[in-house]
């Protein structure tokens, strides 16, 4: 058997294939997926999701979400997918200094709600800028 993998966000089914194995950034640390696995839901965090397809592997920035793995099957439910080719690095760039900017300036006792949020912006900005970074060099 192979593994599917899809991924989904709220927008629109990202990808959906058959794929060797799947990597994905858990709220523990990486998970590695291959066919055959237990089943499991685990919570994701922002960062790289990879898969491997004909031989080559294929890097995807992700934000927080839900993996759900069966024995040949992976749902990835996430509120952003992008490959390197998606992300412009200039915008991304200045939503995490935004960010940065307003988490500055807000108290963190009264406001835990918008601290987590923004905290959330600043991460899923870092994934993003990671993935694009590595793939100019």
């Amino acid at each position: 058997m192979a593994l599917h993998l899809e991924i989904v966000t709220p927008e629109k089914k990202i990808f959906s294939d058959t794929v060797g194995n799947v990597y994905l950034p858990g709220a523990d640390g990486e998970l590695g997926i291959l066919d055959g696995h237990a089943a499991l839901v685990t919570a994701l965090q922002p960062g790289e999701l990879r898969y491997e397809k004909n031989g080559q592997t294929v890097s995807m920035a992700i934000g927080t979400g839900f993996a759900e793995v069966t024995e040949h099957r992976v749902n990835v439910l996430t509120d952003l997918a992008a490959d390197a080719d998606q992300i412009d690095e200039a915008k991304v760039e200045a939503a995490m200094k935004r960010a940065e900017e307003q988490l500055a300036g807000i108290s963190h006792d009264n406001d835990a709600e918008e601290v987590a949020h923004l905290q959330a912006i600043i991460a899923k900005s870092m994934a993003q800028l990671r993935l694009k970074r590595r793939n100019h060099n």
